[in-house]
């Protein structure tokens, strides 16, 4: 009989269905961008980032129903580190207030394609608040992948602007958000946090926005549905990312995220007529092999441990 609150056994034919639901999650991810980029003439940055998390809230609680550990133990809401989830929160609030102004004022692609490089960020973050210890070759993977990050910024091209620095400071906060979600406790469930980060979220962008000016009168009818339909990109993508990472490991997914950065191409030519191949590579092709490079590396020395445990099984 299987113990209560093991977690079963990933499914045959599982990886394969991940893999496929977190390339659905990208493809919502640059919906939202696109989203994004479309009503950023007519409002700011600040304001679509609350609308983005309010309308978010849904997905989120769909994520937390879904999940059968959450109503095995009691569909606990009580958590122990309040402090750490609403400082989860505000880094997102302030992630989105940077990545969606650049998707207004640089190419949808390069924003997006700068933004990959959150995975090396969380290599060095690792090591300053996680304490982990990173070998030669990871480090020569993350600067790779940031050789790559400043070609495609592109200092001291003529096509180079400031604003090239934004989605850079968004994909570090993002990363922050990434590695501090390892220093919560194991026994919260991770739609459970995602929820309460997305609820305050919702407070600190909402704020911010105020602050910054407050929120304009919404345009049109047209307008509402597609603020709506922004919100439900970017839950939805995070949901389907949640339920892909409780298929299979992360490491099985990790290569198939760069995807990301030729779907942002494809998307930004077709909606906004963009096409900075010559911004892209060959520094995007840095950023993928800096990132896979990561990956390989933490394949390898799980290999040990693999192999440890299926002798002792």
């Amino acid at each position: 009989m299987a113990e209560v609150g093991k977690i079963p056994a990933i499914p045959t034919g599982s990886v394969t269905l991940a893999i496929v639901l977190s390339l659905v999650s990208l493809v919502f991810f640059d919906l939202m961008g696109l989203v994004i980029k479309r009503l950023s003439a007519g409002y700011t940055a600040a304001e679509l980032s609350a609308y983005r998390n309010i309308f978010g809230l849904a997905p989120s609680f769909i994520a937390l129903w879904s999940t059968p550990a959450w109503h095995r133990n009691g569909r606990r809401l009580r958590i122990r580190q309040w402090g750490l989830i609403c400082m989860r929160g505000l880094i997102v609030t302030f992630a989105q207030l940077m990545f969606y102004l650049s998707l207004g004022l640089i190419a949808f692609a390069t924003a997006t394609t700068i933004s990959y490089s959150s995975g090396l960020f969380m290599t060095a973050f690792a090591v300053l608040l996680l304490g982990e210890r990173v070998g030669l070759i990871r480090w020569i993977a993350v600067l790779i992948g940031f050789v790559g990050v400043l070609m495609v910024m592109g200092p001291g091209r003529e096509t180079f602007t400031l604003a090239s620095l934004l989605p850079l400071g968004a994909a570090a906060l993002y990363a922050l958000t990434g590695v501090t979600a390892r220093l919560i406790d194991e026994e919260v469930p991770s739609a459970l946090v995602n929820l309460y980060s997305t609820g305050f979220a919702v407070v600190g962008s909402v704020m911010l926005a105020l602050y910054l000016g407050g929120f304009s009168t919404v345009r049109s009818a047209s307008d509402l549905g597609w603020i709506v339909a922004m919100g439900g990109f970017g839950g939805t993508a995070v949901l389907l990312m949640i339920i892909s990472f409780r298929m299979t490991e992360q490491s099985n997914l990790a290569p198939f995220s760069y995807f990301g950065i030729p779907m942002a191409f494809i998307f930004g030519w077709v909606f906004f007529g963009e096409a900075p191949i010559r911004d892209l590579f060959p520094g995007a092709i840095l950023i993928i092999g800096g990132g896979l490079l990561v990956v390989w590396r933490e394949r390898q020395r799980n290999k040990p441990a693999s192999a440890t445990r299926s002798m002792a099984e």
